[in-house]
Formats: structure tokens, C-alpha cells, sequence
């Protein structure tokens, strides 16, 4: 058994908000983990950035299951993966689910925007019409073999047609299976506001950073995924590297102690124990 999906079936069914920070690769997922949180988000954004591209669909499902795999090889909570369009129709999408559950996801979501799609908080979006998504979103759930991996249904809706096109879509896909239904692209607090009022009856995942935590808490979501730690791993990076280019030096060096965190991080002692037992 997959302890990782049993584990997020767990916590979904226990009432509480999950929180998933952002990552993109798996020294930021065992961050995450040693921070405390129970669960990341493989994010396509970051996975699109770390290989220098924009999230403009340009990556393929074999690059983004790749990146899906290491990180859920990387640790033992439960990793939530972007899975884009499903890359095609309800055949493509059967064969997405099959390899992100191959690679060890605990929970996948795929989206309505024509392809290539675009980040959600990006402007242009358009979107497929709900008659061709709902079967996408059937196939999704039709196709896993492990009945712990969660199917997402995310909707880019809003920008595009409104509320009330949101709304239909996300009974439609509920209707067809989905686990949790993802509307993305909540911008403002009034969006929050009618996200929750609206289908608030339903299992939602929010993604954003409008509230803190404790905030958001008191809203009707199953799934927060949290967009601010990419965000700072971006800008703590670009003002170190501003920092290295002005001063010649940085604040955080090998004589700070960070370094030994790193090491104690990625295993390095319980590695060189090992390698030990097998040298005598």
C-alpha cells in the first residue's frame, strides 16, 4: 500500500485544512517536510521555471512525471502534482493518471484551458467547453488502480465566462468523480468570498496567499496549496545573487552553520553510516 495516499485519504477525511506548500524539486519538498507540513505541491509553474521555461504548457507529461517521481521518491508525506490538461482527450488522460500514480503521486489535478495552457494567474486563458471536460475528469477517476490517489478537477473558468460557468462546471466534474474541485485563478477577497458561498458544498481546493493560514482556516477548504514559498525561494535567491554580484561576499556562508544544516538535511551522517557497515 501507498502510506503517502493512504495518509492524504486520511486527512481529508479528518475535517481539517491541508496545507501544501509549493516546490519544485526535492530539496524544497524535504524543506517542507522538515518544516512540518504534512503534504507539498509539485507545482508546473516551478517545474516549467526550474527547466527554464515559462508555464505556458511548453513541458510534456513524460518531464513533469519525471519531476513527480524524484520528489516522491525524496520523502514519505503526501505529494499533490499539477498535471496540467491530462496532455490530450480522455485517452491521454487515462494514460496521465497511470503514469503520475506509476511515479508515486498521492494526488493529481487536471484542468479545463484549451491547450497549451497557462498559469491561472496569468491573462488569456480560454477554456474547453464542459461537455468535453467532464469526460477527462471520468477517465481521470476511471483510470487509477489505487483508490487512495486523489483526482483534482481544477476550472480556469472564472477570468473567462464568470461565477455562475464556474459553478456548473464544478458540480459537472464533482458529478463525474472528482475528489476535490480546484477553481484557480481567486485574485481578490471578494473571489474568496463567493468561492466559499457559492460551492462551498463541495471539496475545494483554494490556491493563493490572500489570508494567512489561521484565516483561512475558517473558509470551507479541503486543500490550501500555497503559492507564497515558491515566490520566496525566488526572490531570496535573486537578492542573494544581487548580493554575491555588489559585495563580493554573502551573509550566509560556510562559517554560519546553514551549511551543516544542509548537511544534516540531506542525509549526508545516515549515508556515511551506511557506507561504513559495508566497508568492514
Amino acid at each position: 500500500m501507498n502510506q503517502p495516499r493512504a495518509r492524504l485519504r486520511e486527512m481529508l477525511a479528518s475535517g481539517d485544512m491541508i496545507v501544501a506548500p509549493f516546490v519544485f524539486d526535492c530539496l524544497q519538498a524535504k524543506l517542507a517536510a522538515d518544516a512540518g507540513f504534512d503534504a507539498v505541491y509539485m507545482t508546473g509553474f516551478g517545474t516549467a521555471a526550474a527547466r527554464g521555461y515559462p508555464d505556458l504548457g511548453l513541458l510534456t507529461m513524460t518531464e513533469m512525471v519525471a519531476n513527480a517521481r524524484a520528489i516522491s521518491q525524496a520523502m514519505n508525506v503526501p505529494v499533490i502534482c499539477d498535471a496540467d490538461t491530462g496532455y490530450g482527450n480522455p485517452l491521454n488522460v487515462w494514460r496521465t493518471v497511470r503514469e503520475y500514480e506509476d511515479a508515486g503521486a498521492s494526488a493529481l489535478h487536471i484542468e479545463d484551458q484549451v491547450f497549451p495552457k497557462r498559469c491561472g494567474f496569468l491573462a488569456g486563458k480560454q477554456v474547453i467547453p464542459m461537455e468535453t471536460m467532464a469526460p477527462k475528469v471520468r477517465a481521470a477517476c476511471d483510470a487509477r488502480r489505487d483508490r487512495n490517489l486523489v483526482i483534482i478537477a481544477r476550472t480556469d473558468a472564472l477570468q473567462v465566462n464568470g461565477w455562475d460557468d464556474v459553478e456548473r462546471r464544478a458540480r459537472a466534474y464533482r458529478a463525474q468523480g472528482a475528489d476535490l474541485i480546484f477553481v484557480d485563478g481567486i485574485k481578490t477577497l471578494d473571489d474568496l468570498r463567493v468561492y466559499a458561498e457559492r460551492i462551498g458544498d463541495l471539496p475545494l481546493v483554494y490556491n493563493g496567499d490572500l489570508l494567512p493560514l489561521d484565516e483561512l482556516k475558517k473558509y470551507p477548504f479541503k486543500l490550501t496549496i500555497h503559492i507564497g514559498t515558491m515566490l520566496a525561494a525566488f526572490d531570496t535567491m535573486r537578492s542573494s545573487m544581487k548580493e554575491l554580484k555588489r559585495n563580493g561576499k554573502l551573509s550566509v556562508g560556510t562559517a554560519s552553520g546553514v551549511f551543516g544544516d544542509f548537511v544534516r538535511l540531506m542525509g549526508v551522517d545516515e549515508c556515511q553510516t551506511l557506507e561504513k557497515k559495508y566497508a568492514e
